[in-house]
């Protein structure tokens, strides 16, 4: 049996001929923080929120655990209390009664309706933080399409037309960002320039450039009762199958007038995001979507993982992959975690 002296004598007399030893670098915290190649900060993330028509009211998501919807008024204080976390972006999906819903979306352009309320009342309470509103069909349609459908087929075209309108009415109600999440093809180019027209010519396109037609956005459909009635969206979405088209995808927004550029989902298409950055000429945002968010908050409630380690890995790797933004549900949390870490 060797004794601890003669067990410490040994290691100290035999090392390995090793030059490099890249644990030495790992070897305490405040080495790992100051070689760490990735930083993740409450100024990367925009969080996704859901609003309703109502006062006073807060509806818990079931499929999204500690995710609401909000009416403006409760939406207008909550965003108080973020703020205090550092977050300043809010991106904002409303959920449409279906009484006001038809084939053509008219309810979008109401300037007395849900979007122009919240997106009003929350400039006029938070002039200091970034309202990016969401350009499509899908919450206002009563086909549950991004675009017009006629005949059983998406129409392109028509559909732009009114998505135009749409960011126009959004711009003028307080939108900082437009944010068309459709795929309908030509769009950037036709917001860009209805904007401009109109004299807006400081409010920013997020494009949804690279969405894929994916199985992770169950949650957000049931958040605001989106859901196609008919149909898939394939014919307008991407197919996970392709890498270069989002390349083609992005490079088009870009040459249109986005002024950043998004992939959605995130976590499967990681890689897309690296592509996308080591090309693109503007910033680079990622959608960490309800699906992917649900996963960890389920996995976390049943004990099968740590939650908010997942959480922090799995943003620090969209930030790795060269996401400049974060959409995501976990916002408020990491803000809290990234706070008391401070």
């Amino acid at each position: 049996m060797i004794a601890a002296g003669q067990e410490n004598a040994a290691q100290k007399g035999s090392p390995m001929e090793l030059k490099n030893r890249p644990r030495r670098n790992r070897k305490n915290e405040w080495i790992r923080d100051l070689v760490a190649e990735t930083s993740l900060r409450a100024e990367h993330l925009i969080y996704p929120v859901f609003v309703h028509a109502g006062k006073g009211q807060e509806t818990a998501l079931k499929s999204l655990p500690g995710q609401s919807r909000w009416s403006p008024d409760m939406l207008t204080e909550k965003i108080g209390q973020w703020k205090n976390l550092g977050l300043r972006h809010f991106a904002l999906f409303p959920a449409i009664e279906d009484r006001l819903k038809d084939p053509l979306g008219k309810e979008s352009l109401n300037d007395n309706g849900l979007m122009a309320e919240t997106l009003k009342r929350l400039k006029d309470a938070h002039p200091d933080v970034v309202l990016i509103a969401d350009v499509a069909l899908d919450p206002y349609s009563s086909d549950g399409h991004d675009g017009v459908v006629r005949h059983g087929q998406i129409l392109n075209d028509e559909s732009v037309e009114l998505l135009a309108e749409m960011a126009v009415a959004q711009a003028r109600w307080g939108a900082d960002w437009v944010a068309p999440s459709d795929m309908m093809d030509g769009r950037v180019a036709a917001i860009r320039g209805a904007l401009d027209d109109k004299g807006f010519v400081d409010t920013s396109i997020l494009a949804y450039s690279a969405k894929y037609a994916s199985a992770f956005y169950g949650p957000f459909r049931e958040a605001l009762a989106s859901a196609p009635k008919s149909g898939d969206k394939k014919t307008y979405q991407m197919d996970p199958r392709n890498s270069k088209e989002a390349l083609r995808e992005v490079l088009l927004d870009i040459e249109e007038g986005a002024d950043m550029v998004m992939v959605k989902p995130g976590l499967p298409y990681l890689d897309i995001v690296a592509k996308i950055k080591a090309h693109s000429s503007v910033p680079v945002a990622a959608y960490n979507v309800s699906g992917e968010y649900a996963m960890i908050k389920f996995a976390g409630l049943a004990g099968a993982l740590n939650e908010e380690a997942a959480m922090m890995e799995m943003l620090l790797g969209f930030r790795r992959a060269g996401a400049d933004a974060i959409l995501t549900y976990f916002a408020v949390d990491a803000a809290k975690l990234l706070r008391a870490r401070s």
